[in-house]
């Protein structure tokens, strides 16, 4: 990294910083997912985590810690509330005690297919064509990746 003070004329304003625009980005995508997750009494976190357990249902909480990008901290206490909404159990495995498996209840299983619907409302709030979703979508996890590395 260059330690070099650069000129105040050289320093990139707030819209040219690509740190913003994901940070923008991310705020309306979240607001979008609000509205839409309002109808399954979901939060976007809580979205993420069933879109894992359909995928493949029943992951253990490091599991889902990994794929998600969470840490244990985060994840228990969401969690903790998804089993009182009874959108999932909570079990100790029986193969090792310190590990809690996550899976699916009925209702929650149930929710999978309204949520289906979801990322073609995305797709066509995004104003943007499939390939162009594809290509941002990997860009941005070559994106992530790279800063991850580099963390």
């Amino acid at each position: 990294m260059d330690t070099k003070t650069p000129n105040l004329e050289q320093v990139p304003k707030l819209d040219q910083q690509l740190c913003f625009a994901l940070y923008s980005t991310s705020l309306a995508m979240n607001k979008l997912y609000r509205k839409l997750l309002r109808k399954l009494g979901l939060t976007y976190s809580q979205y993420l985590v069933m879109m894992v357990l359909w995928e493949q249902n029943e992951q253990t909480v490091s599991a889902l810690g990994e794929r998600l990008f969470l840490d244990s901290a985060t994840l228990t206490p969401l969690l903790k509330r998804m089993e009182q909404a009874e959108l999932i159990t909570r079990t100790r495995s029986p193969q090792d005690e310190r590990q809690v498996i996550i899976a699916l209840t009925p209702h929650g299983s149930e929710l999978r297919n309204e949520g289906a619907k979801l990322p073609a409302c995305v797709l066509n709030a995004s104003g943007c064509d499939l390939e162009q979703v594809i290509r941002l979508q990997r860009e941005l996890s070559v994106l992530r990746a790279s800063l991850m590395n580099n963390a």
